[in-house]
């Protein structure tokens, strides 16, 4: 792939807005781009989601693939902005959601490859605070693969708290004091807002600083990943805005779920709910975004912030570009990032619940990153990666070498969007990956 770039002021280099893809082939209208010869279906299907009229059809949208380090398919299009009429370019970049919590998986991954961590030790051996409410003996897989019973927190938190320096004593508290709300290692409940508060702390007790400047310098920069925990202000006239859906919608199409649908997460999540369980609610609620809800992820002073659960921003390939040493066991371009023996426990499945109790879904974790149920996101049960709150994806395929990555502006109302799904499932029809589906 062929790219004019810019260096930032820290010394990054990244894609410029006027980059474009040398691949085979041109991208099919309405997107633009190109493919690789073989994978003309993926991008016939994410042309379509552009063109489609459906209520629920992207505003504007990227993907990126990678298939054994090379690029093959690079396409985006749609609108970055409504209401200027902006166009979504190769560079636009959104914020991520919880595909943040890959981005920091990635880092501590980084850190066990070097020795300075052990998954199976108490955390409190770092952090002795920790040890506190019936905590002492939790160790750190069992807290990152969303097992410690700590989905919420009682103590009241806002964002702004988390994301002011003059807080953190107020944050810390609360992380201190929260008692497990089940016996740690005897359940799964995602740690939807909580895992990114307790492993930016934890982090920054191994490393001696922050998961966004040790990925940027290790991980982000010498691959030119356009993604970052902390977005400068000279990445600010790139981004795209946000389109969640509104609440009385989300909420009225959730309770047609319980009619047509029973069975699904969505059901599940209003059901569980309805019943009393609050878990799920409260997994989602503090740190409290205050009036301007989901949005607020996407005002500056939450974006400048390193929030480990949600705030990192990114392009659909600079997201792809951060999994490729993860595709290729630890190794992209000679470079070796991380031992192969390093990503292959993240390869099995270290924890599961049919039935998690806050997604309401089978899924499961190893070391912070998401397994998913096998053919949802990809055949093989080796992938992980993470998923983001309406629909953002990045992940990666040791088995096939694949590394991809998927951004949009709007944001489905399910626990995973049909419009990403579509996408993985037409990935690997394509002729180059469908020996590797068997």
């Amino acid at each position: 792939m062929i790219q004019a770039l810019v260096v930032t002021a820290k010394g990054a280099a990244l894609p410029t807005m006027s980059s474009r893809t040398s691949l085979d082939h041109p991208a099919p209208g309405p997107a633009e781009g190109g493919y690789a010869d073989g994978f003309g279906l993926v991008a016939r299907r994410f042309a379509a989601q552009l063109a489609s009229d459906a209520d629920d059809r992207e505003i504007g949208a990227a993907l990126s693939v990678y298939h054994r380090g090379r690029p093959v398919v690079d396409l985006w299009g749609g609108m970055a902005d409504v209401q200027s009429g902006r166009p979504w370019q190769r560079d636009t970049r959104i914020v991520l959601f919880s595909v943040t919590k890959g981005l920091a998986a990635m880092a501590f991954a980084m850190l066990d490859d070097r020795g300075k961590l052990a998954w199976d030790e108490p955390v409190a051996d770092v952090w002795p605070g920790f040890a506190a409410a019936g905590k002492g003996a939790m160790t750190l897989r069992t807290l990152l693969n969303h097992r410690g019973g700590l989905a919420y927190l009682d103590a009241p938190l806002t964002l702004d708290d988390c994301s002011r320096p003059e807080a953190a004593g107020k944050v810390l508290a609360a992380l201190e004091g929260q008692r497990p709300s089940w016996v740690p290692g005897q359940d799964q409940g995602y740690h939807a807002l909580t895992f990114g508060l307790y492993a930016q702390e934890i982090f920054r007790r191994l490393a001696g600083e922050t998961i966004g400047s040790f990925l940027q310098r290790e991980l982000f920069d010498p691959l030119a990943a356009d993604v970052r925990l902390g977005t400068p202000a000279d990445l600010d006239d790139r981004f795209a805005t946000l389109y969640p859906p509104p609440i009385p919608s989300r909420v009225s199409r959730m309770v047609g779920k319980l009619a047509v649908d029973p069975l699904s997460p969505e059901a599940r999540i209003l059901r569980a709910g309805l019943g009393g369980d609050a878990t799920g609610r409260r997994a989602f609620s503090n740190p409290s975004p205050g009036r301007a809800g989901i949005l607020a992820y996407n005002a500056l002073p939450v974006r400048r912030a390193e929030l480990a659960w949600a705030s990192a921003t990114g392009s659909a390939d600079g997201l792809a570009r951060a999994y490729l040493p993860f595709a290729g066991l630890g190794e992209h371009e000679g470079r070796r990032y991380l031992r192969a023996a390093t990503i292959e426990p993240v390869m099995r499945r270290q924890g599961w619940s049919e039935r998690d109790r806050v997604l309401q879904k089978p899924v499961g974790w190893s070391q912070g990153f998401l397994k998913e149920e096998r053919y949802l996101f990809c055949p093989h049960s080796e992938s992980f990666g993470h998923a983001g709150m309406g629909g953002a994806l990045g992940w990666c395929d040791p088995v096939s070498g694949i590394s991809f990555g998927y951004a949009m502006n709007r944001m489905d109302w399910r626990v995973r969007s049909p419009r990403v799904l579509a996408l993985c499932r037409a990935l690997y029809e394509c002729e180059p990956l469908l020996a590797s589906k068997l």
